[in-house]
């Protein structure tokens, strides 16, 4: 069930209804009922991996319960090796079985010996990625105590479940989600509303700007060889607002429903776009993921406290570790590898920090400075993203050779330049909208409750309008394959 589909649309409201009628009994009934739906809501795509949510769910539930019922040492060790060894195998087959087993292949055959190795026909269920990773930070957290074990069994399911941010994100810890459902929510109707503000610039992202910048980038990648580096340029900035409008904007709109149900998430995007540097960009994208791997990959891998060497090591462990999370391809690998050679220089001049606050705060516009510092961010961006969407290596690189050649000077395709006139012009507008709310929870937030409503509701009935008029041909979510 998409979020930008008519299903969701009739769904969404029933549930919040029926949910908000129970809340006349108590929390327990409320978490059942959140279970129930979720587990609708995932099945809509395919009940059968039902039981992968489920097995996980107990899994991990009762490794918490032991891991705060024993001390031994060696014992607790042996139940974090349980947990982690469930979900990480779920997710080895499911994800990259077929991967190893070709490259195994490949290699034999490069020393002559030819395996005739078959792959499976392997269906990847949807969200795994992001379910797996959350269940594994409860049980590590418990194993550090930093965190007490759930003994609610219907509270722990709805915290992996919930449908909301079940199939992308943003990944929660427990220590944030999990104790919101142990205790009964109340409806806030100013939150509400807020959520649903949210959900309405989350659903502009999707449809309006990576719906149609999808069409013009397909074109392009689809057909890179009948193009010239000016069209292949064209072609890589349009899928850098796709992903960048299709991830953020289904977080936004993750986020914004599940305030309608009392719950908050964490923030998963904070205007990555316009970071000086790709340390801010990292601190600002997909930040459930990469405070995820920071804290239980970089950290205990011992961080940037040693030497060089330990810091050059880390550095590149996790950013490979994080392309090869995005999926089974090489070219997922040497965009982890590209971005983690950019940010080396920052790491090894200790500037990787530099930019905290956001760009320009408390400012109507930036400095000329910061200006060129943005654009040779987002180029870097941009040129790691043709590895994200390239079909493979061959194809990247062909991609990139040309988009830099002579031919980048010349004019771009009329026809591509056609397809997306309409597209740039609100690219442009949602460029706009995003600077004049950078330093709110997300760009539309600013037309609150403190507006008066001569202007809140012409922008909301606007908006609208602009989601019914120019949404592009419906693609499916981005990381929905991860």
């Amino acid at each position: 069930m998409l979020f930008n589909s008519i299903d969701f649309a009739i769904f969404l409201p029933v549930a919040f209804i029926l949910y908000w009628l129970i809340d006349r009994y108590n929390h327990p009934f409320q978490n059942v009922y959140l279970v129930l739906i979720s587990y609708f809501f995932y099945g809509c795509w395919d009940w059968r991996f039902l039981g992968l949510i489920f097995l996980s769910t107990v899994v991990d539930f009762f490794v918490g319960l032991s891991l705060s019922k024993y001390e031994h040492s060696g014992l607790r060790k042996l139940f974090l090796g349980i947990s982690i060894t469930v979900n990480l195998g779920i997710l080895a087959f499911f994800k990259y079985f077929n991967f190893f087993l070709d490259n195994i292949s490949m290699v034999f055959s490069f020393w002559g010996t030819n395996l005739e190795l078959t792959s499976l026909d392997i269906v990847l269920p949807v969200g795994i990625s992001f379910y797996t990773f959350q269940t594994m930070s409860y049980t590590i957290d418990n194993y550090l105590r930093k965190i007490k074990a759930s003994d609610d069994f219907v509270a722990f399911a709805a915290f992996v479940c919930y449908f909301p941010q079940l199939v992308a994100g943003p990944i929660e810890r427990a220590s944030n989600l999990l104790p919101q459902f142990n205790k009964k929510r109340n409806f806030d109707y100013d939150e509400a509303i807020n959520g649903m503000r949210q959900v309405l610039w989350g659903l502009f992202k999707k449809v309006v700007i990576a719906d149609n910048c999808a069409e013009v980038a397909n074109q392009v990648f689809n057909n890179s060889s009948d193009y010239s580096g000016s069209t292949l340029l064209i072609g890589a900035i349009f899928y850098s607002f796709q992903i960048y409008g299709d991830f953020s904007g289904y977080s936004d709109m993750a986020i914004g429903t599940s305030k309608l149900f009392g719950i908050k998430l964490m923030k998963n995007f904070s205007f990555p776009y316009f970071s000086r540097d790709v340390g801010e960009f990292w601190r600002r994208w997909h930040i459930s993921l990469s405070t995820w791997f920071r804290d239980y990959l970089y950290i205990p891998l011992g961080g940037s406290k040693g030497g060089i060497s330990l810091k050059l090591r880390n550095t590149f462990i996790i950013f490979i570790v994080c392309g090869f999370w995005h999926g089974a391809n090489w070219t997922f690998i040497v965009w982890g590898l590209l971005n983690a050679i950019y940010f080396i220089p920052l790491l090894l001049l200790n500037k990787n920090r530099k930019y905290i606050e956001i760009i320009a705060k408390g400012k109507y516009l930036p400095a000329l400075g910061d200006i060129i510092k943005v654009l040779v961010t987002f180029s870097l961006i941009t040129i790691s993203w043709v590895f994200f969407r390239a079909e493979n290596l061959t194809h990247a690189i062909s991609y990139l050779s040309e988009m830099f050649s002579i031919s980048i000077f010349h004019y771009p395709d009329e026809g591509i330049v056609s397809m997306g006139r309409t597209t740039m012009v609100l690219m442009f507008i949602f460029i706009i909208m995003e600077w004049i709310g950078r330093e709110g929870e997300f760009a539309f937030e600013w037309i609150g409750k403190d507006r008066p409503y001569y202007i809140r509701f012409p922008m909301y009935y606007g908006m609208t309008l602009m989601i019914m008029w120019f949404s592009g041909k419906e693609q499916e979510f981005i990381y929905f394959q991860f």
